[in-house]
């Protein structure tokens, strides 16, 4: 626990959070702990923002986060409570962890043993387990320096980091390397590299333009291993709002906040569907720039459209939730298809912006592992290809995709699978920006870039409104749910020493 987490505040203050993803569920919860009145405002019916669930026909599908790593950050924020997962749901660690699929029948699975992990890059490339040691530990250090120490610095100026030797472990840190020549220092093999750098093309960057750093992504997936909660993600999501509603939390669903008052630099009063109500400060974790140019005037905005036009934004997706009316013998929990060209799908998403002619795509099966989220005899499937940010999605460009895709799926799965399909519900740039007001349609935020970390980010405070903090994907640490728990944390004490001050 940090030390502004033990701060206890003199008087209550009116506190409100717009948006109910893990970033304001975090953030209500440390408020309200506190002694403050909190209520949180989401313009959805439900609870959870990118990791809301929805049920048809005995399915239950998550529509959002579906990776569980780094369980340690989940760990900390629980114990903030008195808590910890297991109060809340059961963790299964996976094995494999994960498959990755080169062809048909080229299939790479990633075992829950990291001893096991090592084995397989020997037996893929000659000296791939000492080389993947060496990785792995250098993965470690950055992990306890970025994920345990700075990540939980607010970004406000790069004085925050002196206090443990930045500059020092600079080197170590590999800020100024790319992950794609620092993989290539270690291995050769191809399928290697594509497993290095896999959870980059989904969250971050190009990988020869995200700093090294991000190998301690690898630390997590490959040494602590890759978890699921039984139930499906939404469980997660009901734990914190669980915590949140008895640390005293109010929630108010369906409520789209309209206007943030201004009087004398600080919101006075929120309005959100005809309700005003007045506030002593507010925590945005829905989308930032929505935030800043929708409840904001032009005055108060802390940057200009022309800033975040030149962001350099992670993907959006195109996803289909389906229930299948069978199993499927050959797929994993988690499926990732590398069998098209990586970088040539990446170009396509970073830099010429367009839908991928090749693209490689992502299947998560989790009634391989729990079968409460889909009928007996059933799979649920969540199919997702990653796209650039700003797309037209009509309905004949998803149906399109959907057949390409599911082609593919069927190929390597050696079965029919779209006759059996019994429900299909498809998700893209569009649904993001209507559901979550996401800027050009982003699903994971801004990217993981050089000058995209940290203090370079979009400030944690409003530059214009004293009494207006943001937290989630577009500030720091990043995208990710474990970024968004700990941004919601940072948000919440930063507002708590502006209430002390």
């Amino acid at each position: 626990m940090t030390n502004s987490d033990h701060n206890i505040l003199n008087a209550p203050a009116e506190i409100a959070v717009i948006g109910s993803g893990f970033s304001g569920l975090a953030a209500s919860a440390v408020l309200a702990a506190k002694g403050n009145a909190v209520t949180v405002f989401e313009k959805n019916p439900e609870n959870g923002g990118r990791a809301r669930t929805f049920s048809q026909d005995g399915f239950v599908f998550d529509m959002g986060p579906s990776w569980y790593w780094m369980p340690d950050v989940y760990e900390s924020y629980f114990q903030l409570f008195g808590h910890t997962a297991a109060d809340f749901y059961e963790l299964k660690k996976l094995d494999p962890g994960f498959a990755v699929i080169f062809g048909a029948n080229d299939v790479m699975d990633i075992p829950a043993s990291f001893e096991d992990v090592c084995e397989l890059f020997e037996n893929t490339e000659k000296g791939g387990a000492a080389k993947l040691r060496k990785f792995i530990a250098e993965g470690e250090f950055k992990y306890n320096v970025g994920m345990l120490d700075m990540v939980y610095k607010p970004g406000h100026s790069i004085t925050e980091f002196f206090s443990f030797k930045l500059f020092t472990d600079a080197l170590k840190l590999q800020l100024f390397t790319s992950l794609s020549k620092h993989a290539r220092q270690y291995f050769k093999d191809p399928r290697l590299l594509a497993l290095i750098e896999f959870p980059v093309l989904f969250l971050g960057a190009m990988p020869q333009d995200t700093p090294a750093l991000y190998s301690l992504m690898n630390f997590s997936a490959l040494k602590q291993g890759t978890y699921y909660p039984m139930g499906g993600f939404g469980k997660v999501a009901d734990a914190f709002k669980k915590i949140a509603q008895n640390a005293g939390v109010q929630f108010r669903n369906s409520q789209k906040v309209e206007k943030l008052e201004i009087s004398n630099g600080n919101i006075s009063h929120l309005h959100a569907n005809g309700f005003c109500k007045k506030v002593a400060a507010v925590v945005g974790s829905a989308d930032y720039h929505h935030i800043e140019t929708a409840l904001l005037e032009k005055d108060y905005r802390s940057y200009p459209e022309s800033y975040w036009e030149n962001r350099v934004f992670a993907p959006s997706c195109l996803l289909f939730y389906l229930g299948i009316n069978k199993k499927i013998a050959r797929l994993r929990h988690h499926n990732l298809f590398f069998d098209e060209d990586f970088e040539q799908h990446a170009i396509e998403i970073y830099k010429d912006k367009k839908w991928p002619a090749k693209p490689l795509f992502y299947v998560c099966c989790p009634s391989k592992t729990d079968q409460s989220v889909a009928p007996e005899g059933s799979e649920n499937l969540f199919v997702l290809m990653p796209i650039a940010t700003g797309l037209n999605d009509p309905e004949n460009v998803r149906e399109q995709y959907y057949q390409l895709l599911m082609e593919r799926l069927e190929k390597f799965a050696g079965e029919d699978i779209r006759s059996q399909v019994v429900f299909k519900k498809s998700y893209a740039t569009s649904d993001f920006i209507t559901d979550y007001n996401a800027y050009k349609g982003n699903a994971y935020g801004l990217a993981n870039t050089l000058m995209q970390t940290a203090i370079f980010k979009p400030k944690l405070k409003s530059k214009k409104v004293g009494n207006l903090f943001y937290a989630g994907q577009l500030t720091v640490p990043g995208p990710g749910v474990p970024p968004a728990i700990i941004s919601g944390r940072i948000a919440a004490n930063e507002l708590l020493k502006f209430l002390n001050r």
